[in-house]
């Protein structure tokens, strides 16, 4: 089916042969996104190729928890969460598009407006193949009178210079002439005007579409710069407005006021577009869509008893790997222990942090990749750096966080604060495993420390649990073997369970839905023992982030918060929107591919509710556990307010600096009279 599809791709590619608007950007590394949007809208929509993504897409969505949810979210999440996935690709299916490109943007933006992280549709012949960029990385200040305003981040052309090298010299020329070269004179300027309009015309639109978070605040921030932690080390985030997965935007015009100016400058500034790594050599259309835009070895799942596996799983990372907000897995680990992790078109930043903003501390014993420990200069507060729930090794990882807990304390360390900005989650049970440390033994954290979970129930799902119990699974490697759970009162399901046959029926949103009964705990006891006692107090623990903190993130901030009473701070974020701590939260996402080799596990392709393997070179997000609500246990935790106990402003002095934020943090959560903290 794959060579049929390179055939037909092809055959319809051939009358673009002359002028091929591929081969006019093949091998530059930096082009004009217009460039690079008439390469993509020069490849006509395939039928073949249209209705097997919105069969794979529909059919996949009946294992995908909220889908009826999110036809209307309850408050206060009612304005932010309203669409109908499956009333939506029945209006593409029987929509014309001008190119397959123009298809691909509908069926994204689709997914896009659940504002769920968990539930979306990538097709990398498009997302961030290449990534288009300005010079120009904005942040939200707030000034001494409490104003806020727009500006372009101080640390820009730092930025800019060191990650894009020589490339920054095309935007130093393209500036008018009185700011020709002088590209470094725009950081820190007021925006007065974006496109002649108020800046948060474009912030808002952006929240429109960018997805991800249910609350409309965090995908404002979303379209600022920030900071965030990964196994490199401390990197940049250059946010919606100067990074765009899709080159849709040939330049912007801003009205500036310069630093130490009274003066209005209006000028326009070109976007760009660079190749990403992951994209693959090509020299011409035919070879563009051949070696990017077809499915590869793992789009689709696999007979984890075929002859054939050793073939099939490697080493090699997964396409979804790339979308994942996490670091690379070890194979074993990703198979062994759940993950509840965001799914972003938009891959991992690698732009550095500037060396003047990253901490200045010696990280403590127990630092890591994507968990460093610092302790700041009063001698009294540790804080915890953590950028993911997962890092290569999950016992790796499970180990620095005890370790660099216990050396914070050893150290004097009274007090904790927990920065999890940029957090995309990862391993659901790290996040049970670093709840139970911090608070210690108690029933809030035994048997776990985490929330209840139910799946969906739809025929297909129980269909593979009847096959598993009728031997389909004789090494219990498959999602939906029972003995990968527990049930409500956390007592794991005797061996080939039929978990699935006691089916709880509700109606959502007026469509009739299927879920299985609650499911409990697969956490404890941990491999690691944990200490018998908390490490700090929960009153001595503030929970840090910009409001991107989603998926086991998530889990672990809900938990501290509604059931230790840890207080939760958001940084940056428009004073007059509320800010939400966390979101996206879910309970275990998953993916097509692997919903997919459950049902060729168990034999069911030809089953008429089975998805078709992509033809493409696509991947669907989904959410396969939805966590019970703490304040509200009888629905989803997901639609529940999570609204942060302080919205932290930033300054100039502040703003993408960690240990500067850490201390405002210090001096908003504990405040004291006398309390004076001395250096950094």
């Amino acid at each position: 089916m794959v060579s049929l599809l390179v055939l037909t791709l092809a055959a319809g590619l051939s009358a673009h042969a002359k002028g091929d608007p591929c081969a006019e950007i093949s091998g530059k590394k930096w082009v004009s996104p217009r460039e690079v949007r008439a390469c993509f809208t020069s490849f006509p929509v395939e039928p073949l190729v249209k209705a097997n993504i919105i069969e794979v897409l529909n059919k996949t969505l009946a294992f995908h928890t909220s889908v009826n949810y999110q036809i209307q979210a309850p408050e206060p999440f009612a304005r932010d969460v309203h669409e109908d996935l499956h009333t939506d690709l029945a209006r593409i299916n029987n929509q014309n598009y001008s190119s397959d490109f123009e298809l691909h943007v509908d069926l994204f933006r689709t997914f896009k407006r659940v504002n769920d992280g968990h539930c979306a549709y990538i097709n990398y012949c498009y997302d961030a193949s290449y990534i288009t960029y300005l010079p120009t990385p904005l942040v939200l200040l707030t000034n001494i009178d409490g104003s806020q305003s727009v500006h372009i981040a101080p640390e820009a052309f730092n930025v800019s210079s060191t990650e894009f090298g020589s490339e920054v010299e095309f935007w130093q020329q393209a500036l008018p002439r009185q700011l020709k070269g002088k590209l470094s004179s725009l950081s820190g300027a007021r925006v007065l005007l974006i496109d002649g309009n108020d800046p948060f015309s474009a912030v808002n639109a952006n929240a429109l579409t960018t997805g991800s978070y249910q609350s409309f605040g965090t995908r404002q921030n979303s379209f600022f710069s920030s900071y965030s932690r990964t196994t490199a080390g401390w990197n940049y985030t250059m946010g919606n407005f100067a990074q765009r997965t899709w080159p849709d935007a040939d330049n912007v015009t801003l009205t500036l006021q310069l630093e130490n100016s009274t003066e209005a400058q209006t000028i326009l500034l070109p976007y760009r577009s660079r190749i990403s790594a992951s994209t693959n050599h090509f020299t011409n259309s035919s070879t563009y869509r051949g070696r990017n835009c077809v499915a590869v070895k793992r789009t689709n799942g696999y007979d984890e008893y075929a002859e054939d596996e050793a073939d099939f799983v490697s080493d090699e990372p997964s396409p979804i790997a790339r979308a994942q907000q996490q670091p690379l897995l070890d194979r074993v680990d990703a198979r062994k222990h759940h993950l509840d992790v965001l799914l972003d078109s938009m891959p991992l930043s690698d732009v550095a942090l500037p060396t003047g903003l990253r901490p200045p501390l010696a990280a403590v014993n127990g630092s890591s990749g994507v968990s460093q420990f610092y302790m700041m200069k009063d001698n009294s507060t540790g804080v915890l750096v953590l950028g993911s729930f997962s890092s290569s090794s999950f016992s790796g990882l499970q180990k620095s966080l005890l370790r660099g807990l216990l050396e914070l304390r050893g150290a004097g360390a009274s007090r904790l604060i927990v920065d999890v900005t940029n957090n995309g989650g990862g391993y659901i049970c790290i996040a049970h495993w670093l709840h139970r440390i911090i608070i210690g033994p108690k029933p809030t954290t035994e048997p776990q420390a985490g929330l209840d979970s139910t799946a969906r129930a739809g025929p297909l799902a129980r269909r593979i649990v009847k096959e598993i119990k009728n031997g389909a699974d004789p090494r219990e490697k498959l999602l939906y073997n029972p003995a990968q759970w527990t049930n409500g009162t956390h007592h794991r399901f005797k061996k080939r369970a039929n978990w699935m046959s006691k089916a709880e029926h509700h109606v959502i949103n007026g469509h009739e839905d299927s879920f299985s009964q609650r499911l409990g705990q697969e956490c404890q006891p941990f491999d690691v023992p944990p200490p018998n006692e908390a490490l700090f107090h929960s009153k001595d623990v503030v929970i840090v982030s910009n409001g991107r903190c989603a998926s086991s993130c998530s889990l672990f901030s809900i938990t501290m918060s509604k059931l230790e009473g840890v207080r939760t701070v958001v940084v940056g974020g428009k004073r007059d929107v509320p800010q939400q701590y966390c979101g996206t939260v879910g309970g275990q996402s998953t993916d097509f591919s692997t919903i997919d080799t459950e049902i060729k596990t168990a034999k069911l392709k030809n089953h008429p509710l089975a998805p078709p393997d992509f033809l493409t070179n696509s991947v669907q997000g989904i959410t396969w556990r939805l966590g019970f609500g703490i304040d509200d246990p009888t629905q989803p935790e997901e639609w529940q307010d999570h609204a942060a106990d302080f919205n932290l402003p930033l300054t100039k002095e502040t703003v993408n600096n960690p240990v500067a934020i850490w201390k405002e943090v210090i001096h908003t959560a504990w405040p004291e009279p006398s309390f004076f903290v001395q250096g950094l």
